[in-house]
């Protein structure tokens, strides 16, 4: 009983294990215009998003050349198959970006980033909200 006990335990150690690692998030991307994250206008430029060790909800996000940082909120998004590609994905209204996912390569699961004020004031106002796709790179 304790053989088996011990066996479960590892098992089950392993499984949480792997279930966190799967979850990470640590992209990094050039991305050519302006956006809003979380309330927050950055400028054109080169950032990383990686989520926080204790929980993949929050997410970290900052510019390579120190364009600010913030935290972010996200929620668990998950598609039929593993994405290809690390990727940000935007969303596109008027003149104006808003970050909306993050995808890593290999994972049937992103984050997704809940709409704002701004762009929810901005889609009432516009009929088309296009989407936009800029690669990202898998940091460490």
């Amino acid at each position: 009983m304790k053989i088996l006990r011990s066996v479960l335990f590892v098992f089950a150690a392993l499984l949480l294990t792997t279930a966190a690692k799967a979850q990470q998030t640590n992209v990094k991307a050039d991305i050519p215009f302006n956006f809003f994250a979380g309330g927050h206008l950055y400028p054109a430029g080169e950032y990383w998003l990686k989520s926080m060790p204790t929980t993949d909800a929050i997410i970290h996000i900052g510019g390579v050349d120190d364009n600010g940082t913030q935290i972010l909120l996200s929620n668990a998004c998950s598609d039929t198959t593993y994405a290809k590609e690390s990727k940000l994905v935007f969303r596109h209204v008027g003149d104006n970006y808003f970050l909306y996912q993050v995808w890593t390569a290999g994972y049937g699961q992103g984050r997704e980033f809940s709409r704002g004020r701004a762009e929810t004031m901005l889609a009432r106002n516009h009929e088309n909200t296009e989407v936009v796709i800029v690669a990202a790179n898998i940091t460490k």
